[in-house]
């Protein structure tokens, strides 16, 4: 549910799941209890058990009397009996016969419990616990603020304010005594509350902060580990771990708490594993013990000088040791070594069709790079044609243009027409390709000739020359009568 009571923070409005405490798990908050007799039918003279418990901030649980026999369901919010006087709001966490049991769990008698609930909460109780909750942030901030002034080697981790706002509890951790005399006075003068000061451990915090850890889920002792058990380094031995601080540790700086979970199991295995492995003596040397699979019953062991490593059945290696053991050296390994399968390699089969390409994370890069081949290519193939284009067009253009003329030459007067009989001047003939290339070309009867421009302009000039010539030729002919 991630509510204000717990370690998730958030108030009432869910942070995790977001299904309103009707998940699966029964909710997300810590040490949470399932009352598997909510849904039984109780006998008609049945008294319901009078003590119920209540959740705070943190995953503190305690017992009080339900005197005035409210009902109350999991999940309520109730004024309860504070500590040192006064009046604070916590959760229903458990009620019934179910109270009972926890209680003889924890080994709390019934005569200890004193502490009543008053009532259900009300909106002005939610309203002023809520404003108490929203002073916790800034009161820690100030109190470390004074534990740095005063030198003290000390973190204040959190605050718990109660509901009436008349006692904070605040939560520290340190690595031995200190003295905090002088903090509390300057806290008392600075928030005018009740003070009380409690030290926790590195777990403990770890556990009411919360966080994610390296397995990507939140840590176990903010959500639902009840207890801490000791984690020793055997465990990571026992399980063929590399004895690295840095993953070994967890958040709260100890060892993981997951280490122990499948502790048991690896113990369970070892038993037809022995232990205390020596180098074995064999005809072909003494072999050195390498590693060992311990739930395949594989051990491998290797001879001086030789790189290869010889897996033998956890069974003969027993059997070997007792031999050497009498005197008796053991025949060569590599006679007894395991035939190891290669793995089998399965394809995977899709019940869909791969049509974009899911299962490929690389699919994007082999994308980018055809599409980068490809503009490289178009890029030479053009530089490639406009280098050929610049080589082909200065050499026509050297053949179309006409010689120079000398100037001391004089120019043919301009005749009116060409003698019929005076032979057509050849035009230099230039190859296929290179004419279609070349500006001002003209096909004539099928033939391919070079026109340049400035010839076709300087025809057109004596044209016009000698159509003018010829009309005013004519109007000096005398008129017929």
């Amino acid at each position: 549910m991630g509510c204000g009571s717990c370690s998730t923070g958030g108030g009432c409005t869910p942070n995790g799941c977001k299904s309103n405490g009707s998940c699966g798990t029964g909710g997300c908050q810590t040490m949470e209890v399932h009352d598997w007799l909510s849904n039984l039918d109780m006998p008609s003279s049945y008294k319901p058990f009078q003590v119920t418990e209540i959740k705070f901030k943190g995953s503190r649980k305690e017992f009080f009397l339900n005197n005035d026999n409210i009902y109350l369901e999991i999940g309520e919010l109730v004024a309860v009996e504070g500590p040192t006087g006064g009046f604070d709001v916590g959760h229903v966490s458990l009620t019934g016969e179910l109270v009972r049991v926890q209680m003889k769990r924890r080994k709390t008698p019934l005569d200890q419990v004193t502490k009543k609930i008053y009532r259900k909460a009300t909106e002005a109780d939610v309203e002023k616990w809520n404003a108490a909750k929203e002073m916790e942030w800034e009161t820690m901030h100030k109190a470390r603020k004074l534990a740095l002034d005063l030198r003290l080697q000390m973190k204040i981790s959190d605050v718990d304010y109660q509901a009436d706002k008349t006692k904070a509890t605040f939560f520290y951790t340190a690595d031995g005594r200190v003295d905090f005399r002088e903090l509390i006075k300057k806290m008392a003068e600075n928030f005018r509350i009740r003070i009380e000061m409690r030290q926790i451990g590195m777990r403990q915090e770890a556990g009411r902060l919360g966080g994610i850890g390296s397995c990507g889920r939140e840590l176990c002792c903010s959500t639902w580990l009840t207890n801490f058990k000791t984690v020793s380094t055997a465990a990571a031995r026992y399980q063929n771990l590399s004895l690295n601080t840095l993953k070994l540790a967890g958040q709260c700086g100890k060892l993981k708490c997951c280490l122990n979970y499948e502790l048991d199991t690896y113990l369970d295995a070892l038993k037809d594993i022995p232990d205390r492995i020596e180098n074995l003596d064999t005809e072909a040397g003494y072999a050195r013990h390498q590693k060992t699979d311990i739930f395949k019953k594989i051990m491998w062991f290797s001879y001086q000088g030789d790189e290869n490593w010889i897996p033998v059945a956890a069974a003969r290696v027993k059997e070997i040791m007792v031999m050497n053991k009498a005197g008796k050296k053991a025949p060569n390994l590599k006679e007894e070594a395991i035939q190891i399968a290669a793995p089998v390699v399965i394809e995977k089969s899709f019940d869909y069709e791969n049509v974009v390409g899911q299962d490929s994370l690389t699919r994007l890069d082999e994308r980018s790079k055809n599409k980068n081949n490809n503009q490289n290519r178009n890029q030479k193939n053009n530089r490639n044609n406009t280098q050929a284009k610049r080589e082909r067009v200065p050499t026509a253009e050297k053949a179309v243009q006409p010689k120079p003329q000398n100037p001391n030459q004089q120019k043919p007067q301009q005749q009116s027409a060409r003698p019929q009989n005076a032979p057509k001047p050849q035009q230099p003939q230039m190859p296929k390709n290179v004419v279609a290339k070349v500006e001002g070309l003209k096909v004539e009867g099928g033939e391919q000739t070079a026109q340049p421009s400035k010839n076709k302009n300087r025809n057109n000039r004596r044209k016009n020359n000698n159509r003018r010539n010829n009309t005013n030729g004519s109007d000096n002919k005398p008129v017929a009568e």
